[in-house]
């Protein structure tokens, strides 16, 4: 019966779709979309009683309590995330990997801004707006909840907040051994810098 109801709403749409609105325009009505998506997909700023018990989500905290570590020169604004207990940055063969993949990008060390969140106490993406100023960020096996992001979004979907660009996946070290992975990421990648 669920089956059958939920076959009926996808008709539903589809029809409405089809006959108001061309696929490059698509406004659903915001009672559809509620029914689409029964669970928050943004989280108030003021309300963090949604957030999934399953993400652990250190203390706020708009203070970081370390200096401020990262490693290239930030020159255009995208911000790696990372999280290496044993590295201050990331591991070498992470690192020749990472360079790889901007290269592919069209992009350098120079360009972007890594930071390893195993180097802070408490660290939220306020912290990170805040001194990095990022356009783009790539949580590299870095859970959004992580940051204190109050938006969920699944690994390899471009999603944006407070006029950034967020991307989630897994880190490079599992990146590296997946020729799947890797071609998730590119298609992300791809979408993201307009390669």
């Amino acid at each position: 019966m669920k089956n059958q109801r939920n076959k009926k709403k996808l008709t539903v749409i589809s029809t409405f779709i089809n006959h108001y609105m061309d696929l490059n325009n698509i406004d659903l009505p915001q009672n559809l979309v509620a029914e689409l998506y029964p669970d928050v997909l943004v989280i108030p700023y003021d309300d963090s009683s949604h957030i999934s018990a399953n993400i652990d989500v250190p203390e706020t905290s708009n203070k970081i309590e370390n200096e401020w570590i990262s490693f290239g020169n930030n020159e255009k604004n995208i911000t790696l995330i990372v999280n290496y207990k044993d590295s201050k940055h990331l591991p070498d063969d992470e690192l020749s990997f990472l360079s790889e993949i901007l290269s592919a990008c069209r992009l350098s060390i120079g360009d972007v801004a890594i930071l390893n969140i195993n180097n802070f106490k408490n660290i939220s993406y306020k912290d990170v707006f805040e001194k990095l100023e990022p356009a783009i960020v790539i949580l590299l096996g870095v859970d959004p909840g992580h940051i204190q992001l109050p938006v969920v979004f699944p690994e390899f979907q471009v999603q944006s907040f407070s006029k950034t660009s967020f991307l989630f996946s897994p880190p490079l070290q599992e990146l590296r051994n997946d020729k799947i992975l890797k071609s998730k990421l590119w298609v992300c990648l791809k979408q993201i810098f307009g390669i």
